[in-house]
């Protein structure tokens, strides 16, 4: 079977970075026997910045990297414009490919969404080519953006949502309240949930010590746009004085803000280290207690990347998200909730975890065996697309 993978956001292998879901998906099906395509930018969503590939890097399928306009917010109309021309641009290389027989068409199209645009093209090739699509639900679009636009205002980006989901011949998610949104829009067809799987790799050797040590090595890895309340973070550190450190690794709008409030309210044990190699953060990770999670719950966020990555380096975790995540970190004992932007429950919240730490790291290694283990997932999304057909 000739299968097209479609998703611009997730780093790559080629830049240095670990395997993220997309492509751990293409080594499924490759490794099942398929031919894969995989579709992606050439602006790197994480850093803003046109991706810088390692040539000497290979690929175990074939990978198409689409030309398209840079943006510098996740929410803005200049991202919606890099979005329509991505979307345009995979129409046009997309058709010639297949007319040229550079690819086969595809038999089965699996389009991230978002963005809603690209998963529309998508759609368009495989009723071209015959094909069937699978809408893979990374993030709640339009929902997100009723956090800073008028709900009346989106209704354009719903309509297109709802006629993307009906559309499909299946629907997969990465959490599980993208499965109860798909079928508010009317999708009554194949609905699958997957997490975010990760390759396992070495992680630390047990036991840890009893009790957690003084300072607390807390770690936040990722992007600082405006879903990220790094204010109450950096705050909280400041109020726990002596007994916590905080490390930030990435970049973006509010690097420059929170380096402000550091100096200002001098406080002290944060320290900024930009974006890292993967080896570097490996390193930051493994020297780490603490993964550090302050989403903000309206972003409609389920299950984050960062949980899995703070559960293979087995960190306990602190994360302002409810729902889903705050329902597993509960049942395994992997960490604890907090109030979003509110500095005092995050400071309790790192309180309380102290003498529980090396219980919860156990525990956090023992979620990432049962929940994010990147071979039993992609295997069981390989089976259930096969299925489809």
């Amino acid at each position: 079977m000739n299968v097209w993978i479609v998703n611009p956001f997730d780093n790559l292998p080629l830049e240095g970075y670990r395997p993220m879901r997309f492509w751990l998906m293409s080594e499924a099906f490759r490794e099942a026997g398929h031919n894969v395509v995989y579709w992606t930018s050439d602006f790197s969503h994480v850093n803003k910045k046109k991706r810088v590939l390692d040539s000497d890097v290979e690929a175990p399928f074939d990978i198409e990297i689409l030309e398209t306009e840079p943006y510098f917010k996740n929410v803005s109309l200049r991202r919606l414009k890099s979005h329509r021309k991505l979307a345009k641009t995979f129409l046009e290389v997309a058709r010639e490919a297949i007319r040229n027989g550079r690819y086969k068409a595809p038999d089965l199209i699996i389009a991230s969404s978002p963005p809603l645009g690209l998963v529309d093209a998508s759609h368009t090739i495989a009723s071209e080519a015959g094909a069937r699509v699978i809408v893979d639900i990374m993030d709640a679009w339009p929902e997100t953006f009723e956090r800073v636009v008028p709900r009346f205002l989106l209704w354009p980006l719903r309509r297109k949502a709802r006629r993307n989901y009906l559309r499909a011949a299946a629907i997969t998610t990465v959490a599980d309240n993208y499965v109860e949104l798909a079928r508010s829009y009317g999708f009554s067809k194949d609905i699958r949930r997957f997490y975010h799987g990760i390759t396992k790799g070495d992680r630390p050797h047990f036991p840890f010590p009893s009790k957690g040590t003084v300072p607390l090595r807390i770690v936040y890895a990722g992007n600082m746009g405006r879903s990220y309340d790094l204010v109450t973070a950096v705050e909280a550190v400041g109020e726990l004085g002596a007994l916590a450190t905080l490390d930030i690794a990435g970049k973006g709008e509010q690097e420059d803000a929170l380096k402000e409030l550091v100096q200002r309210k001098g406080i002290k044990g944060v320290k900024f280290h930009g974006y890292l190699s993967e080896s570097e953060l490996g390193e930051l990770l493994k020297t780490s207690d603490v993964g550090l999670i302050p989403m903000d719950p309206s972003s409609c966020v389920g299950i984050p990347y960062k949980l899995a990555d703070y559960a293979k380096s087995s960190l306990a975790i602190v994360s302002s998200l409810g729902g889903e995540s705050a329902r597993l970190l509960n049942e395994y004992g992997a960490g604890v909730s907090y109030s979003f932007g509110k500095s005092a429950s995050l400071v309790q919240a790192v309180k309380s975890l102290l003498p529980r730490l090396a219980e919860m790291r156990k525990a956090s290694s023992r979620m990432l065996d049962e929940q994010f283990d990147a071979s039993k997932i992609y295997d069981s999304y390989v089976d259930f697309a096969i299925r489809i057909f």
